[in-house]
Formats: C-alpha cells, structure tokens, sequence
C-alpha cells in the first residue's frame, strides 16, 4: 500500500484557526515537517502508529522522554493503579519519599530532593537558588545551550547565520524570542562551549559576580556535542576555585547516559543538578538534586519554590516504575542502549561513506545525530551554525517516513535508542535510510 497521510493532512486543516502550529509546542508544528506534521495515534515499544495507520519505528521518542519505550508495560501498570486510588493529593505522599531515596542511590551529590513538573522548571528554581544561596545576581551559559524557555537563559540557543554571533573573545547575545523582560538578560553571561580560556576570561571580568555556571554536560541542543576531554572538570574546578556554583543541567541526560547520568560518565561533583524528560517515562516529572547546604536555602522563609503539581501522584508511580526497569539486573537496559546504539551508528556511517555523501555521526552512547557537513567533527555552536547543512537533514528525514521509520526533522535535536528497540529495528531503519538517500539523491 503506497504512504499516505491524508489524515493528517485533514486534521491539520482543522487546526488552523484552534491551535496554534497544529499544537501546543512549537518545535512539533509544520515548521519542521513542510506542510503539515503528522498526527500520531498510538504507540508500542519501538513504534508509533499515525491516524492514517501507517507504523513507524520511532527514533525520536518524545525527544527523549520515553527511556523504556512506548506503553512499557510495567510503567502502564503503575499508572493505572494509581489513578485508581487518587490522581493527585497536593500533600506529602509515600511514594514522593520513595522516588526520592531512589534518587539518593543513584545519583552522586543528591543529598537533597526538590521536585518539579519540566526540566524548564527545575532549571529556574536551580538558578533562583544560587542567586539567593551565593548572593550573587550573575548566571553565566554556554552558546548552543538550552535550559528551558524562561526568560533568564533564552538567548544563543538557535541556530542563527554565524556572523551575528560576534568574535568568540566577545560573543554577542542573540534573544530567542520577542516579549522577554527587557533586562533579563543583563545579568546572563554567554561563553562559547568547549573552550577552557574563554570560559576564564569570562569570570575574571566579572569577579565576585557569578552565582552560578549551568552547562549541560552533552551539548543536546545542537544535534549532539560531546565535551572535549577534560572540559567539564575544567568547569568545574574553575567554578569551584571562584566561589561559583556549578549547575548540570541533566533535563536531556538524565537516566539516558548512564544511571546517574553525565556527572556518574564523567564523574563530576556538581553542586545542583536538574532532571526532566526520562524521569517521567512519558509524565511531566522533573527534579532538581544537589548539596545540602545549598538545597535546604528551599526551606521556607529563604528561597522561594511552589508547585500544585510537583511531585504529582501519578507521575511518582511512574518514575518509580521507570527506575525500576532502567536498574534492574544491575543496570542492563543502559548496556542494551549502547550496544544499540553503536550498531545503529556505525551501520550509517557505513551507509553514508558507501554512499560518498559527506555525513558524520556524532554520538555519546543511546543520544546520536546525522550531521550533513564536509567537516570531521562538530564541536560547538559556531561550527554547528556554520557548517551543518540543515535542509539536506530535513529532506533526508522527511523522505524516511514513507519508509516507516521516525525522527525529528530538525538538525539541532537528535534520536535516542531506547529500551524498547532492537537489532531488527536498526536493520529495517539502515535498510530505509538507503532508500531515502535513492529518493532525495
């Protein structure tokens, strides 16, 4: 049966003039899909299934935040029964306690637990309280990076043409977006990525300003950049050295690179860290972990933190069934995504070179992305926004679809093998990679 869509075609019709971008998020609106995005009815381990019926292999996965894949039994199981009793309490629970003490054992220098509902929320709870435990109204960020679409920190995290970005000795803020506090941004100090000396500079002319450095310790944002060897400790002695706390933004990470994520891989001592996405398994929960003697400032009467919803009663079921999966039998689901993973991304990069098409695959473990580019590696933002061919990605992805498989038409996210996938799925997905590259040559 020959790929068709007109369902979603149909459907995106009647959005126009409801929902804004057929949806409530931009980044899943036509602006990435061409004419309309296609409608998703349903999902099973490593599929999704579309309103018209067509099945894809699904790479994308929520951008991250199913780490065991579609309906995981188990997480089905723990959501159901929960509803059942109660959907949510807004008073202290068991079950908060529990998924905290997981927490605990998981994840180095979780010495307290704060939960929230988005990895954009944590985010801005971490940076209020560094300002109130440091006194110091300053937060510095990295180009590329993005922590959550609040005011403080939306500047330099899209793609934008390289020569509005200034010299890296002085690089130039770039809002993302109209309608921000017109001094939000006063007190945001943006840095290039992966650059030691330039991150020096940048608190040596702020001395005793600087609450806080947030990074993420994969740079997520820009299809996937590693940290060049010895960056993020680097970071972090400076940070330490300076009286700056250092914040680890694990919202994309968290539960994905290993199970106490990027400061357990490259064995970091953050002083906070924020979780989102794959905690959840799908439902809004969000954390933000770190030292005790800066967490407890959350008491009230110091830093100020609120939330109906955090900690949620159904989404602790979740998180609690979700790290059960992901630890069990001494961690064997992060193996399988990494071996996953390795299989995945050396069978395109065979595919790519076999091809002669100039595409390199950058990865750590299960988070990987395709970059069309002439160059040997992507190192940072500048090199992203300069030498990633973003339309040929775009194409490329769009024209897998009519061979069942699924990922994010934008060249800044990336795709995420997960628990649910299998050898089979990177067969089929390597077979249909070329013959998309047969239809788009």
């Amino acid at each position: 049966m020959a790929f068709n869509t007109e369902e979603s075609r149909q459907l995106y019709e009647r959005t126009v003039g409801v929902l804004i971008e057929a949806s409530s998020s931009s980044s899943r609106g036509p602006a990435n899909f061409g004419k309309y995005p296609i409608f998703m009815e349903r999902g099973r381990g490593s599929c999704i299934y579309d309103v018209d019926g067509n099945e894809y292999i699904d790479w994308m996965m929520a951008f991250g935040a199913l780490p065991l894949g579609h309906a995981h039994p188990e997480v089905v199981e723990a959501i159901t029964g929960a509803v059942a009793t109660g959907a949510h309490f807004a008073t202290a629970t068991p079950i908060e306690l529990e998924v905290a003490e997981m927490l605990q054992l998981m994840v180095r220098n979780a010495e307290r637990v704060r939960f929230a509902n988005t990895g954009t929320e944590a985010v801005m709870a971490a940076i209020r309280l560094a300002r109130g435990v440091t006194g110091r109204p300053k937060i510095l960020k990295f180009e590329g990076h993005y922590h959550g679409w609040h005011d403080d920190l939306l500047v330099s995290s899209n793609v934008v043409p390289v020569s509005s970005l200034g010299l890296r000795s002085d690089p130039v803020k770039v809002p993302d977006s109209s309608g921000l506090n017109r001094s939000a941004l006063d007190d945001t100090i943006i840095v290039p990525w992966n650059d030691l000396p330039a991150l020096q500079r940048a608190i040596e002319n702020h001395p005793g300003q600087i609450a806080a450095i947030i990074t993420e310790g994969i740079m997520a944002n820009m299809g996937v950049i590693p940290p060049a060897k010895g960056y993020l400790q680097g970071l972090q002695d400076l940070a330490k050295t300076n009286g700056i706390l250092f914040i680890l933004d694990e919202t994309v990470t968290g539960f994905r690179i290993a199970p106490g994520g990027c400061q357990e891989y490259y064995k970091l001592s953050p002083d906070l860290v924020t979780f989102g996405k794959a905690l959840g398994c799908g439902l809004p929960v969000a954390a933000l972990c770190g030292r005790a003697e800066v967490m407890d400032a959350l008491q009230w009467g110091g830093v100020l933190h609120y939330g109906t919803h955090n900690g949620s009663r159904i989404g602790m079921f979740a998180a609690r069934a979700n790290l059960r999966v992901l630890t069990r039998d001494n961690n064997t689901a992060f193996r399988h995504t990494w071996r996953i993973a390795e299989r995945l991304c050396e069978g395109y990069r065979h595919l790519f070179q076999k091809k002669g098409i100039g595409v390199i695959v950058q990865n750590v473990g299960p988070m990987f992305q395709l970059m069309f580019t002439d160059q040997p590696a992507i190192r940072d933002y500048r090199e992203f926004c300069q030498h990633v061919d973003r339309a040929a990605f775009q194409k490329f992805v769009l024209s897998l679809f009519e061979f069942g498989v699924y990922a994010s038409p934008s060249a800044a996210l990336h795709s995420i093998v997960t628990l649910a996938h299998t050898d089979e799925d990177v067969d089929r997905t390597l077979e249909a990679a070329e013959k998309a590259l047969e239809t788009v040559a």
